[in-house]
């Protein structure tokens, strides 16, 4: 078990050292665990150090080496080497290389091609070949396009139309049809009615409502009614209530305070909650 921090600060050396060592752990089970996903991951990582302002720190190269290796015949990109793509890992390698300022090292037709050839009929998109529906797929696929300048690639209307057949009577979203409202998917569906200028489909008092109500006493925010507080939601939550300026609905000092209280003070990195054990993806 991580050993927890009762500090006032951000940990930021011990944060960036985590980040630039969790290439060097490769005798770990957790390393090979994640395997299948190693394109988010390093999203994940560059992003920590991109908020951190360490992004020189990374090795700029070997990364955009990497993504270019993950590059599937269809355009798209998997989550490793010779993995098979899906928008979700597509979307990390657009996100990465414009961190990097590479986007020229894409062949952006195909990328663009790839992404509009998984929209249906009704608007919503596949992850991929296998056909699983989900908003968190729509978002995807609209922030890609949006960043290479190709939203036009794709019908945007229904996109929206989907979107919308995912709201439900709180004000959030789920990731189809008549699921149950979650804040992973409120940002999803927030962040691309955002991108597609389609905002006046979000109820933005409801929602924030809602939002506002995840917040448990300890000040961390859960993502359902009910439910453990993760760090993540701060993620999630933070950008919607962002997005349809409502972040003053929560108790910013709380949430903070239980942010900070996830550090592991020993080796960096921040967990989903108090003494877990610290993660790329929390810690982004």
């Amino acid at each position: 078990m991580a050993t927890p921090v009762a500090s006032a600060a951000l940990l930021k050396t011990k944060h960036v050292n985590y980040v630039r060592n969790l290439d060097s752990s490769r005798d770990t089970f957790e390393f090979w665990a994640m395997e299948h996903l190693r394109m988010s991951g390093v999203y994940w990582a560059l992003g920590a150090m991109a908020a951190l302002d360490a992004v020189s720190l990374m090795p700029r190269a070997d990364i955009i080496d990497f993504v270019l290796r993950c590059r599937a015949p269809n355009g798209g990109f998997g989550g490793n080497i010779d993995h098979d793509a899906h928008l979700l890992y597509t979307l990390s390698a657009i996100q990465i290389l414009a961190i990097l300022d590479s986007l020229d090292s894409l062949d952006r037709d195909s990328v663009v091609a790839y992404i509009a050839g998984l929209q249906r009929p009704d608007g919503s998109f596949v992850g991929d070949s296998w056909g699983e529906v989900d908003t968190r797929f729509s978002y995807c696929a609209l922030c890609g396009l949006a960043i290479l300048g190709a939203l036009d690639a794709v019908d945007v209307a229904a996109a929206v139309r989907y979107l919308v057949s995912c709201k439900n009577f709180d004000g959030g979203f789920g990731c189809v049809p008549g699921a149950e409202s979650h804040a992973g998917q409120v940002f999803c569906c927030v962040g691309a009615l955002a991108i597609a200028d389609a905002m006046e489909h979000v109820d933005i008092d409801r929602l924030g409502l809602w939002l506002a109500e995840r917040q448990v006493p300890g000040g961390g925010l859960n993502g359902r009614p009910e439910k453990l507080p993760d760090v993540c939601y701060s993620w999630w939550i933070l950008s919607a209530l962002s997005i349809t300026d409502r972040v003053h609905w929560i108790d910013r000092a709380r949430l903070r305070g239980f942010i900070l209280s996830c550090q592991d003070a020993d080796d960096g990195g921040i967990a989903d909650r108090p003494g877990d054990v610290a993660d790329v993806y929390h810690t982004f």
